[in-house]
Parts: structure tokens; C-alpha cells; sequence
């Protein structure tokens, strides 16, 4: 759910480094956020006798960031970031240092900058490296009804054919065939494990990224499903691959989408879906907004307070009356204020885009219902994005209502949304974690596939 994501991860991170004097360069330094360290860094540059600034941050895999004005003064710093609703005011220590504090949302957290120096990298040791036991092939596949063509690697094992396949399918927002996000590579770490052990695995570039074609921003949970059932068709051809032991696994939307493909293409081998929704969209953001806000120290009467703008916000695009768009402006101005006119546009076309307006309507059983093969669902018990207990509940009653009797169901204790073990489940915490994939998530799959299809 990155997409819905971004403005939290960026509310909860923040804004500009700036200072006095010649405050030019970049500046590294890190924010506190329940104990856990989110690095940040700030470019300033020179703009006439002021400065502009950006802003990267590094562990949630934002760069070039835009600032608002840089305002310096009597050795005071002090930052506007209206995109956000953040503020930063700080004084500048000799000219190499910055010590304020950063608010945003009734929050304030210190942030002490320093000028120059880098940005230490957070290993992310499950990284494959070469030499690989198997044959990696670069593909390309065509999605004829769309008129694009999507890039991606196949994996094979390299004797056993023909061989049982995965296709992997992306979470939301535009990802690579690596399922690249806060410096980790999920799918190129689950690609390379599962082929190890017997088991081919196509993963591809989102319509629009990398080498694929395609314009990913006007794009719905449905074309990617039809992008995903292009994959399946593509593999069916290849001689290497058994046509009778293909399958999907999706991540987050990806997991909503893996139904959707199996729903209409009744020969889909079996479903792995990971963090997957289970409950009626609208009902799944509402819940992880509250779960977002509570564990980032939001008081009860904010969290009741976000979750009834929230609410109206989502009857609106579900019932898309006349006058959407003023409805919805009129609802979020007060929120945004008079200065954040940027930050409310920003937001105006998000909701209004053609995936959000889906997105939205959408109730997972009603594809889950009309799935017949094996489905194996996991949830991680720190999971603040999809809640485990409801949605893992919803694919089991789903799918058990229309007698699928082939699902197996796990919550797996201190795994976040990426199934990572994880200290508090929140997103600030996924770039900081040297763990790409918890091992006994990537042996439960394998296992389970294996036990699927007769590995």
C-alpha cells in the first residue's frame, strides 16, 4: 500500500536542513521516531541571495524531496514544509551544525544536522550475488489487449524441466522486477531462493517502469491484473515450464490481484499471497490509518478525528457523486490550511486518479469467492498496513464460502508488512532492518509450493 503510504512515511520523517550564513551543501542527521532512527539528508543550494533545499531519506527511498523557503535570521533557522505541515526551526551552531526541533501533526522531535560527511548504508546481506546455481533469462513478454510489452527475468532451475513456476506481482506504486523499496530486494531474494530449491520464477517490471512499456499513472488494480494474466499466458509457452504447475504469488496489492487473475483463469496452479487484503478496501484503510497513527503516538481524539474525515473522504470517491472534486476540496482545505495549497492539490490527484477511484470500490471476496486452487495466505503479527487478524480471516471465509477447502492461513509473529522482523511494525523501520525477508517466510513458501505441486 505505498501509495497511501507516502504523505504518512513523509509526515512521519520531515523536511529541510537550511541555515545561516553560507549554509550551502549537505547536511545528515537523524530523526527519533519512537526509538527508532530514520537518517535524513538536505541539499541547500544557493538561489540568489536565499537558498532552495531537498530532501532525501535514504531509509524510506525518497530522494530530491522539495523544500519550502529557507529562512534565516539572527541565527535562527526556521523551515516551512507546507507539502507535509511540518515545521523546523533550529539554531545554527558554528557553521557546520544545526540543532532545532522538527514538528508536524502535534508531534515535535529533535533534529540535530551536521554539514558534509555520508550517509551510512544499512547492509542488506540476503542480496543474491553471483555465481547463481540456475539460468537467469532476460524476458520479454507482450500484454496485447493494453498494447504494451513488459520486461522481466525468468529464473529456472537448471535440470528437473519441465519445471513448476511462480509469477511474483507487485504491491502498490510503481516497483521493478526486484520489488525494489527502502533499499531492499524482496523479489529478487524470494526469486532466488524458491529457484534453488526446483521451483522457476518470473518477476517483471510494472507496466511503465524500468524496460517496460506502458503509462503505470493511469493504470487500475485491473490492468495490472491483466498485465499479471499476460505473464501467466507467456509462461504457459514456454517449453521449460510445466503448464500445469503455474501459480502467483502477490504482495500487498499484488495479493489482490493474484485473485483476480486466478478468478478468470481457472488453470492458475495455486496463490501465495503475502500481506494480502481480505476485507472491503475502503474498511482496510480506515483500520490501517488508526493502526499507523496509534503506534507513531497519535492521542485517541486525533485518531477519531483522522478517521472520520477518512470516512467521509471514502464514501465520497466510492459514491463519486456530481461535484467530486469540490466536495473533496471543500472537505480537505481546512485540513491542509491556507499555506499548503501545493500539499492539497497533491492530494486532490490521488484520490482522484484513476486507481484510487478503483481501488477504493473494491472488496477482495468477490474474486476470492470464484478462486478453486490451493491459496496459501501470510500475515506478519506486526503488520500495521494490513492487519492480520481481519484480512487473513476475510481470504479464508471468502474463499471456505464457495468450498475451496485448499487454504492454509498463518499470522507469523514480530513480522511487519514486508516480513521483516521488526521491533514496532512501522514503516520507519523498513530501511533500517538489514533483513530483506524473514527465512521462515521464504521456507513456508517453498515448502508449501513444493507440497502444492509435487516438488
Amino acid at each position: 500500500m505505498r501509495k497511501f503510504l507516502l504523505l504518512f512515511l513523509l509526515l512521519a520523517a520531515h523536511m529541510a536542513g537550511l541555515l545561516a550564513q553560507d549554509v550551502s551543501g549537505d547536511w545528515h542527521g537523524a530523526l527519533d521516531i519512537n526509538g527508532m532512527k530514520l537518517r535524513l539528508v538536505f541539499h541547500i543550494e544557493r538561489d540568489g541571495e536565499g537558498y532552495i533545499a531537498s530532501m532525501d531519506s535514504p531509509d524510506q527511498g525518497a530522494k530530491g524531496i522539495p523544500m519550502g523557503k529557507v529562512i534565516v535570521a539572527d541565527g535562527t533557522v526556521k523551515l516551512e514544509a507546507p507539502a507535509i505541515g511540518a515545521r523546523y526551526e533550529a539554531k545554527l551552531i558554528a557553521d557546520s551544525l544545526l540543532d532545532g526541533v522538527f514538528s508536524q501533526g502535534g508531534g515535535r522531535f529533535p533534529l540535530r544536522l551536521t554539514k558534509g560527511g555520508q550517509t551510512a548504508v544499512v547492509a542488506k546481506p540476503q542480496e543474491p550475488k553471483p555465481p547463481f546455481p540456475y539460468r537467469t533469462e532476460e524476458v520479454r513478454f507482450s500484454n496485447d489487449a493494453a498494447g504494451i510489452s513488459l520486461a522481466g527475468t525468468l529464473t529456472m532451475p537448471e535440470s528437473g524441466a519441465p519445471h513448476a513456476a511462480v509469477i511474483l506481482v507487485t504491491g502498490s506504486g510503481p516497483q521493478n522486477r526486484d520489488g525494489e523499496l527502502f533499499g531492499h530486494k524482496p523479489f529478487w531474494v524470494i526469486a532466488d531462493h524458491l529457484t534453488r530449491h526446483g521451483i522457476a520464477v518470473l518477476r517483471y517490471d510494472d507496466r511503465g517502469v524500468g524496460a517496460s512499456s506502458g503509462n503505470f499513472a493511469t493504470a487500475t488494480s485491473a490492468d495490472f491484473a491483466s498485465d499479471a494474466a499476460a505473464a501467466f499466458k507467456f509462461l504457459k509457452g514456454n517449453p521449460g515450464i510445466d503448464p500445469g504447475r503455474i501459480g502467483l504469488l502477490g504482495h500487498s496489492e499484488g495479493g489482490m490481484i493474484a485473485p483476480m487473475v486466478a478468478a478468470v483463469h481457472e488453470d492458475v496452479a495455486f496463490l501465495v499471497l503475502l500481506a494480502a487484503p481480505g476485507v472491503p478496501i475502503d474498511s482496510l484503510l480506515l483500520t490501517q490509518n488508526r493502526m499507523l497513527g496509534k503506534a507513531s503516538g497519535l492521542s485517541e481524539g486525533r485518531l477519531d478525528a483522522n478517521a472520520n474525515i477518512n470516512r467521509r473522504i471514502y464514501d465520497l470517491l466510492r459514491e463519486e457523486p456530481e461535484g467530486l472534486e469540490e466536495q473533496l476540496r471543500a472537505l480537505l482545505s481546512p485540513v491542509f490550511g491556507e499555506q499548503a495549497s501545493a500539499a492539497l492539490d497533491q492530494e486532490m490527484t490521488r484520490l482522484t486518479s484513476p486507481w484510487m477511484r478503483y481501488f477504493i470500490k473494491h472488496d477482495p471476496a468477490r474474486c476470492l469467492r470464484r478462486v478453486k486452487c490451493p491459496v496459501l495466505a501470510l500475515n506478519g503479527g506486526n503488520d500495521l498496513q494490513v492487519s492480520p487478524q481481519e484480512n487473513l480471516s476475510g481470504i479464508a471465509s471468502a474463499l471456505g464460502s464457495s468450498g475451496n477447502a485448499m487454504v492454509t492461513t498463518k499470522e507469523l509473529p514480530g513480522l511487519n508488512h514486508l516480513f521483516q522482523q521488526s521491533r514496532t511494525g512501522l514503516p520507519s523501520e523498513y530501511g533500517l532492518i538489514t533483513e530483506t525477508i524473514s527465512p521462515v517466510v521464504l521456507n513456508e513458501i517453498r515448502e508449501w509450493i513444493a507440497g502444492s505441486v509435487g516438488i
